[in-house]
């Protein structure tokens, strides 16, 4: 858990440096990539990702340390050779994960929000999970444990092979020559990422791209069909955790609705998007029928909006690093406070960004939340005094006033600022 957050407090800086190059050779360029709630909704459920990760809010069915000690019929040393064997694992393990994520009904909802953003680039390689609780894939991990490799060795690699996958979720980089044959390129990814009937579906590869040449899922992107990106149902939020059990609330009713036993049980295992038929025609949902020409979902939100956004979120990874570098001092229950805190932080902006009426609500909630564990805590943040100083706290406390102040004003603002109020969800023309 400490360990796994130290790595994240270096790594993270390294993702928002690489996000704001692509933002600057876009512009450069005149390419139109990047719009900003997109980015920050992508780097928000990053942020609700990692802190979820760090908490260990998952189980496993099948520990890896476990089924070594049962299968191994060796036993290896950790050398450079047995961390090379172990990534191959590792990579075959996870296109087998993606490929059933995206072809079995219960487990789309675990990487739903990955696919949600209507554009690509580096943020929304962020958009990463929360809605996934139990592992079910360790068995995948057999030939490595037959062969003895050490689960050291599995933990190191897991998280390097994750950031390994971020580089490669951009527009701006072409094709990249014999690389294309080895290596999962940005060219490959885009055609994942796309909605177009012809690229569904396909290149589940996440470091490796030979595992789709030899299970049949691969497709080469093409000059005269370009990607469009999405999902074919659009999610119509910025807010992560809506995103997350958006499609096993949909899963969840359908079972409610179907009149057959046998429906209610099997939509969860069949393919993806599958719906009862008798549920179909009493609540039909359409999707997407021509992809290229579908409204993106956007909120009219001012430059001023925008801005304020892009602050909380920043804040709320202010709040991040201090929780990665501390969360062995703070202690349980108290880093499961920190984590719900910033859950509570991201979801209130979120709606914000949505437009919803009710988000004034939820920030006043959040806010009063936070001072109210500064005071119960007797004037600290989670040990913030001893750990960095008095400081850390003074802006704690602050932003949470502003916070709230900002947000009741900015509501009202962005609701008045065209003396219309059509535009905020929920609020009757």
């Amino acid at each position: 858990m400490e360990a796994y957050g130290a790595i994240l407090n270096l790594v993270i800086p390294v993702f928002f440096l690489l996000y704001f190059i692509e933002k600057i050779v876009a512009w450069r360029r005149g390419a139109q990539v990047i719009r900003g709630l997109d980015s920050v909704s992508s780097f928000s459920s990053g942020i609700t990702n990692v802190v979820k990760d760090v908490l260990g809010l998952s189980v496993g069915i099948l520990s890896y340390q476990w089924l070594v000690g049962k299968v191994a019929l060796v036993h290896m040393e950790a050398t450079w050779l047995v961390y090379a064997v172990a990534f191959i694992m590792v990579d075959f393990q996870g296109y087998w994960v993606h490929r059933w994520s995206h072809e079995i009904n219960f487990l789309w909802n675990r990487h739903i929000i990955h696919h949600s953003s209507e554009e690509f680039n580096l943020s929304c390689a962020l958009r990463q999970s929360i809605s996934t609780f139990v592992n079910y894939f360790t068995f995948l991990l057999l030939p490595a444990a037959l062969l003895g490799v050490p689960g050291q060795v599995i933990a190191v690699i897991g998280p390097l092979h994750l950031f390994l996958q971020y580089w490669y979720h951009t527009r701006l980089i072409g094709k990249m020559g014999w690389l294309e044959h080895v290596i999962v390129t940005p060219s490959h990814h885009r055609v994942h990422h796309a909605i177009n009937p012809e690229y569904m579906d396909k290149n589940y590869g996440q470091v490796f791209i030979f595992w789709d040449k030899w299970f049949g899922s691969f497709q080469e992107e093409m000059p005269a069909v370009p990607p469009v990106y999405g999902v074919k149902r659009p999610v119509h939020t910025w807010n992560p955790f809506k995103i997350n059990f958006q499609h096993f609330w949909l899963m969840f009713t359908d079972a409610w609705r179907a009149r057959s036993w046998w429906d209610k049980l099997r939509l969860w295992f069949m393919p993806t998007g599958w719906r009862p038929a008798d549920v179909q025609a009493r609540y039909p949902i359409t999707g997407i029928t021509d992809v290229y020409h579908f409204e993106k979902y956007d909120t009219p939100a001012s430059p001023v909006l925008v801005t304020w956004s892009w602050m909380q979120m920043f804040f709320n990874y202010f709040l991040l690093i201090y929780f990665f570098a501390y969360i062995g001092k703070i202690g349980s229950p108290g880093i499961f406070l920190y984590g719900a805190f910033i859950f509570a932080s991201i979801y209130a902006y979120t709606e914000l960004m949505d437009l919803n009426r009710k988000a004034q609500v939820f920030e006043i909630i959040k806010s009063a939340w936070g001072i109210y564990l500064i005071w119960q805590s007797g004037g600290d943040w989670f040990g913030a005094k001893a750990n960095v100083g008095a400081w850390y706290v003074y802006a704690v406390g602050a932003w949470c006033v502003l916070s709230a102040g900002v947000v009741v004003w900015l509501a009202e603002w962005e609701v008045t600022k065209d003396n219309s109020v059509s535009s905020w969800h929920g609020t009757e023309a």
